[in-house]
């Protein structure tokens, strides 16, 4: 059961970028698997990758094409993207079949190997079925087309254990122009990004130089895919790829940046949700607001404790209102010089601790009827400080179990 709206948006035309899908068989018969996107020539491009230390082949290699695209003072000209195997845990063997997947689409492109980057997402260990997936390399290449149904083929194109496509974009006033930012992105399970998601490939038409282009995709990744967590395990594959095509308004200012800026927020964000939303097994979606902290991380070290508690998260999905469960987990966050009488938390609407305790006013009935809801807020004031951070999250099903149990099947 994923949880919200699982409607696609439409999407607008970002001139010069185009999106291209077809079914390789990779793992199995019959769905799109393999996805192109193209990027025109004089657009730059800004990467975010996993720091998991057993990164995944396509990881290394994106990055030095990345690295030496930005050397050049070009932007890559191709993102090529398998699901259904992760090259993860292949060795040599799985660097050499991602530099072979670039070096045939930059040979069917007419562009050189360091301008295409791989990205894999599927089952880890196993090695990539290369006859298959090159095979599927003209179709994709075939398929590019700039329209909304390119962009929700792609975003099926990229999917695992995900139950639907992800997207969402903005349109934005810049005095009397316009700038528009897509964006799709997968993932739904083994969800603790350490820099951004699963998968997930945002653009924009407006003109950003290099370094301002980096720094906004830090920042917004910061507060959107590095605040979420369905189970607490960072993927061998993450990767977040920010492409602006210089083909509309130039970003430069700071009034014009923060428009920019905030509307990149919006789109990171919803992304970023949508994976919660479709979690494996996720009959609820979560929001842990910690307020009054000391500092960012404090706040953000108090939330996935709370977020990543399986005793917790098992008390969501059974809707009950154990909220002795949450009170611990807070407590054991890595805090120094905890105040416990000072700390607050609330269930919604519902006071659950205070001074130390259970709240004077709590009721079981109260606490109870918050817990039933789908959509859950938990709030946590440390009276500690003016930091504040918020971590999206779902609850632990049988399902969850059922779904990673079955996963190689």
């Amino acid at each position: 059961m994923a949880v919200g709206d699982a409607s696609f948006p439409a999407m607008p035309v970002i001139e010069g970028l185009r999106l291209g899908s077809a079914m390789a068989g990779i793992k199995k018969p019959g769905r799109r698997d393999l996805v192109v996107i193209e990027i025109p020539e004089g657009a730059r491009v800004a990467g975010s990758f996993t720091r998991n230390a057993f990164c995944a082949a396509p990881v290394t290699v994106a990055r030095e094409h990345q690295a030496a695209c930005v050397a050049r003072g070009e932007g890559a000209r191709y993102l090529v993207v398998n699901t259904g195997n992760a090259n993860a845990g292949t060795g040599e063997v799985g660097l050499r079949d991602a530099r072979a997947t670039c070096a045939e689409l930059a040979r069917l492109a007419g562009v050189g190997e360091h301008a295409v980057l791989p990205f894999s997402t599927g089952v880890i260990g196993e090695p990539l079925p290369m006859d298959r997936l090159v095979a599927g390399l003209p179709a994709a290449l075939q398929a590019l087309d700039d329209g909304p149904e390119a962009w929700r083929l792609a975003g099926e194109g990229i999917l695992t254990t995900d139950t639907r496509p992800k997207g969402a974009s903005v349109t934005l006033t810049l005095g009397d122009e316009t700038v528009t930012i897509n964006g799709i992105s997968k993932g739904s399970g083994m969800i603790q990004p350490n820099m951004a998601t699963m998968l997930a490939f945002v653009a924009t038409d407006a003109t950003i130089e290099q370094g301002v282009l980096d720094a906004l995709l830090r920042e917004t990744v910061d507060r959107s895919f590095n605040c979420i967590t369905v189970d607490g395990d960072t993927s061998t594959n993450d990767a977040c790829m920010l492409i602006s095509t210089g083909r509309g308004p130039v970003i430069a200012g700071e009034e014009s940046l923060t428009v920019f800026r905030n509307g990149l927020q919006r789109v990171m964000t919803e992304l970023a949700q949508a994976i919660i939303r479709d979690g494996e097994g996720a009959t609820k979606f979560v929001t842990l607001q910690v307020n009054a902290a000391a500092s960012r991380r404090e706040a953000l070290d108090v939330a996935f404790t709370v977020a990543h508690s399986p005793l917790v998260k098992t008390a969501l999905y059974a809707s009950d209102a154990n909220w002795g469960r949450i009170l611990a987990a807070v407590g054991r966050a890595p805090v120094a010089d905890f105040d416990v009488s000072r700390v607050t938390i609330d269930l919604g609407e519902v006071r659950l601790v205070e001074g130390g305790g259970r709240a004077p006013g709590y009721t079981e009935e109260a606490g109870s009827a918050v817990m039933a809801r789908e959509e859950i807020v938990i709030r946590i004031d440390l009276a500690r400080g003016e930091e504040s951070a918020t971590v999206w999250t779902s609850d632990l099903s049988h399902e969850y179990v059922t779904i990673n149990a079955d996963y190689r099947s």
